[in-house]
């Protein structure tokens, strides 16, 4: 066996009659349309509706609360040219809200700037000294976009002032709202706007709607990045935003966006989520990370070639010092958990340390979640002022929001939902976070609870992974939240061809086969998981399909993620010199090395492997019970039925045959009744033969080893048919007639002979075979017991 890597969870929600409608009626491949009843779309209206979007259009913006009095309040800022002020967010969806709200108002002829707070000396959204800034420099109206909804407080603070305040938001909204000018938000209460999951970037998009009086295509392209920047639903009006979005980007003018991808050296139809997800997105929030995110506005705002190239040189740089600075705290992160907080007393993982950067703890964070699957608080300490500011992400199983809200006299800020949050509390009281924390875990959570899942969209053949259904599969993107890339499951595979690549042999290629199909597949950085997959082992492969395209030719592929093997394995490492050198071929982990002979046990094998047991008759194999899943078979037994009584309790998931004998009996030459008869002969021709004196002479002549001689003598012997006098061997004339059966040394050395070549000296597929035949009785055993009881 060999055991995934996580709990596979895979969609129930297939209707074969409801995939086949969606074949007929849309023409697509059972492939897509199997994933598109898994992702909801049941009917062929829906699935329609998701893949295309010609006929689709956008929400009317004034569905949305308090969008008539917004527009009016802006347009009359504009036509008296009064001083607007845009308050954004330091990340992408801040950024790209800050943007699009900015070309909107600038190219109405507004007086208008931005404000973007450091997240260092301000912290997130709107705050009081701010407010006052933006008065003393006569500011009129305050626009927020992507924060603003918790500004109870500063809303007080602005009407105070006397300067209108406009709120766009999409976070949360709380039991109190600040008291605005006008509030838009697609969920507030009395909000009867269609889709709930706007981004920040979505809201200002809807607000540029209303004021150009038509969809403002031009600016689709940075609602795009900010919309697939901030992790919301990829479904509804999210999908066609991102979807339009992302033609315009590869479409793009914009100066900015196109110094970016130069400086990625990114071709602009090339672009996809990907690119924005995993390319653009983090380059904007780098710079509001370490320093002031207004170089990221400034970029995608300018019209001049030159400070576009250096401003996106800059957003490189310190993207880099952001990677630096990342995996340097995580370094240090994980060697707090490993030196520290052992896995089994701590369920939640808090860690913390003075300089750690506030900016990238959320990060850190999730670099955690990913090496040891478990909820993780990563803080920044400040010991000057005693305070800790830190990041959170969970896993299943454990709402952060929740347990958090339960240690509210010791967290004076912080928020988020049941995966992410964010809070500040005292360095005092980071020891009494974990206690409780810890507490609530072990009280709620499951061993299995820690075990990563993996939402699988279905299990599939290789007959229905061809080239057209995988490019057809593209219908489904942009991919994202509650639009997953697919993961597929591949069933009972057979192995063409495996083997480990890459300098460092940490990845696997391996063609995957089916009857007459077959599917490459890679596998990054789990190499390893060659060493623990035998030849003749079925495999059920998790993973993404995709199209390999090499030399104009495409096939198709997939990129691997996780492998099982639901029966048991053998190992063959017969032919070992020595036992030893198998010691760092095996997994020591759930492993026993079981020995059949004493004198295998050598002072140097007791150092490396500690657990280990000696079993040298079938009483004590029969009597042999263990726990561990894993059986090596290190060297030769003196019969098979020890093994058969050694596997008769036992099932393991793995069995190691080494079956090491220092000194084969196989390749000596095992003497014919041909050969017994003509020494038979040639002793009665001789009268008597001098055995010492002859022996090594008469071997050499006939071409046989001395221990042919030696043997064949001893059987006589022991079958009365010679005796020894002075030396000589003669014959004894009145002996009865004897099979060579008879002889305890024939017995002994025919069983051996027998012995290696079934254990030692047959194919990979025989030896396999005579273990399967063991261990179906043995199943068959325990199931008529079980029956029994």
């Amino acid at each position: 066996m060999l055991r995934s890597k996580t709990r596979w969870i895979t969609q129930n929600n297939q209707s074969e009659a409801i995939v086949a409608e969606l074949v007929q009626q849309l023409n697509i491949t059972p492939l897509v349309a199997s994933l598109l009843v898994n992702r909801g779309y049941r009917t062929v209206a829906e699935a329609q509706e998701f893949l295309f979007d010609q006929n689709q259009d956008f929400h009317d913006p004034y569905l949305l609360l308090n969008m008539e009095t917004a527009v009016e309040r802006i347009r009359a800022a504009i036509k008296h040219n009064e001083q607007i002020l845009v308050f954004g967010d330091y990340d992408a969806d801040g950024v790209t809200s800050t943007t699009v709200m900015m070309k909107t108002l600038e190219d109405m002829g507004a007086n208008v700037q931005f404000y973007i707070p450091n997240r260092f000396t301000e912290g997130y959204g709107p705050n009081e000294s701010a407010f006052r800034y933006a008065k003393s420099i006569g500011i009129d109206l305050i626009i927020t976009v992507d924060t603003g909804i918790a500004a109870v407080h500063e809303a007080n603070i602005a009407k105070e002032l006397g300067i209108d305040l406009i709120i766009t938001d999409h976070h949360e909204p709380g039991p109190e709202l600040p008291e605005a000018y006008a509030i838009i938000h697609p969920r507030i209460p009395g909000s009867e706007y269609p889709f709930h999951e706007l981004a920040g970037v979505g809201v200002s998009f809807k607000v540029a709607h209303a004021l150009y009086g038509e969809v403002p295509e031009h600016l689709l392209q940075f609602a795009a990045i900010g919309t697939i920047a901030d992790l919301v639903s990829l479904t509804g009006e999210n999908r066609l935003i991102a979807k339009k979005g992302i033609k315009k980007l590869r479409q793009t003018t914009n100066v900015g966006l196109k110094a970016l991808l130069q400086q990625m050296n990114i071709e602009t139809n090339a672009v996809d989520e990907e690119t924005i997800g995993f390319m653009i997105a983090p380059r904007i929030n780098a710079v509001g990370r370490l320093d002031s995110a207004d170089p990221a506005v400034d970029l995608l705002l300018t019209d001049d070639k030159e400070m576009a190239l250096s401003l996106a040189l800059e957003m490189e740089e310190t993207n880099k010092e952001r990677q630096s600075i990342v995996n340097k705290m995580t370094e240090e992160a994980v060697e707090l958990v490993e030196s520290q907080y052992p896995l089994k007393e701590n369920r939640i993982l808090i860690v913390g340390k003075e300089g750690w950067n506030p900016g990238v703890v959320g990060i850190v964070a999730s670099r955690l979640v990913e090496k040891f699957y478990r909820p993780t608080i990563v803080l920044g300490f400040d010991a000057e002022k005693g305070i800790a500011k830190g990041s959170a992400r969970s896993i299943a199983g454990f709402d952060l929001y929740k347990n958090l809200s339960t240690c509210r006299e010791i967290l004076p800020h912080f928020g988020g939902h049941p995966m992410a949050a964010g809070m500040t509390l005292q360095l005092e009281n980071v020891d009494l976070l974990r206690r409780k924390l810890n507490d609530l875990a072990f009280e709620s959570m499951q061993e299995e609870d820690f075990i990563p899942l993996t939402s699988v969209d279905g299990s599939f053949t290789l007959d229905e992974l061809k080239l057209d259904a995988i490019q057809e599969m593209q219908l489904l993107a942009p991919f994202g939240v509650d639009n997953a890339k697919p993961k597929v499951i591949l069933s009972n595979t057979e192995i063409e061809n495996i083997r480990k690549i890459g300098a460092n042999q940490n990845h696997l290629k391996i063609m995957l086969k089916q009857g007459q199909d077959t599917l490459d597949g890679i596998g990054f950085g789990i190499g390893e998981l060659y060493d623990h997959i035998s030849p003749s082992a079925k495999l059920d492969v998790l993973g993404q399909l995709s199209i390999n395209e090499w030399n104009n030719i495409k096939k198709p592929q997939i990129f691997i993620q996780d492998i099982m093997v639901k029966t048991w394995q053998l190992f063959d490492c017969r032919g070992v010199l020595k036992v030893e050198k198998l010691v760092d071929k095996i997994p020591q982990d759930d492993a026993i090395w079981i020995f059949f002979q004493q004198e295998s046990i050598n002072e140097t094998l007791k150092k490396k492997i500690s657990n280990f047991k000696l079993v040298e008759t079938k009483e004590q194999a029969a009597s042999f019970y263990c726990s561990e899943k894993v059986l090596v078979l290190a060297d030769f037994p003196k019969s098979t039925e020890i093994i058969q009584h050694l596997l008769s309790n036992l099932q393991p998931e793995r069995i190691y045959a080494s079956f090491y004998k220092q000194q084969s009996d196989y390749f000596s030459t095992m003497p014919n009744r041909d050969h017994f008869k003509w020494f038979y002969g040639f002793l009665a021709k001789q009268g008597k033969f001098h055995y010492e004196k002859y022996r090594n002479e008469l071997a050499k002549r006939q071409g046989w080893s001395n221990e042919t001689i030696v043997f064949m003598t001893k059987v006589f012997f022991e079958l009365n048919f010679v005796t020894m006098e002075n030396g000589f061997i003669l014959l004894n004339k009145n002996t009865d007639k004897r099979d060579l059966t008879d002889s305890p040394t024939f017995q002994q050395k025919q069983a051996q002979f027998s012995l290696e070549k079934e254990l030692i000296y047959s194919s990979y597929g025989e030896l396999k075979s005579w273990f399967d035949h063991i261990l179906k009785k043995s199943v068959n055993n325990e199931e008529e017991i079980k029956e029994w009881i």
